[in-house]
């Protein structure tokens, strides 16, 4: 699949580093350092701007390094970017360490995944059909 994308930052278009692999890194596109302490949010820019087909999203995700050895995360994972939305994407990360967390110009912060969606179509009823779990809920299905 063709997308379009702008690309104002001074780094490489996104690209997958695997044959297999699902999500491509988005780069940090910052001037200067920016500082990150501890329980602190940021949106970090990625200078990257894309026009997606009808019927799909880009997803942008957590990179499992960084979290495991940094303690930093993507705030509102997975973070949606929609088919219609032309402005710059964005990354709000956050610092879930106890200490500072530096992001450096061209630092991979994020991943994104483009992948396809269906819209749904509401169709109100008075019941619902029967099913094994019925209104259990969180931990119902076992351990």
């Amino acid at each position: 699949m063709k997308i379009k994308i702008v690309n104002r930052s001074r780094h490489a278009l996104p690209e997958y580093a695997t044959l297999h692999a699902a999500g491509m890194d988005l780069r940090a596109d910052i001037a200067e350092r920016i500082v990150l302490k501890p329980l602190e949010r940021k949106l970090i820019p990625t200078g990257l701007f894309i026009e997606l087909p009808i019927g799909y999203e880009a997803q942008v995700r957590p990179r499992s390094g960084l979290a495991l050895k940094k303690g930093v995360t993507v705030l509102n994972t997975p973070g949606t970017i929609d088919a219609d939305y032309r402005g710059e994407i964005g990354v709000i990360l956050i610092n879930l360490s106890s200490e500072d967390f530096v992001v450096e110009d061209g630092e991979r912060i994020a991943q994104m995944v483009v992948s396809a969606h269906e819209q749904a179509e509401w169709e109100e009823v008075k019941t619902l059909s029967h099913s094994d779990r019925g209104e259990g809920g969180f931990g119902h299905t076992g351990v």
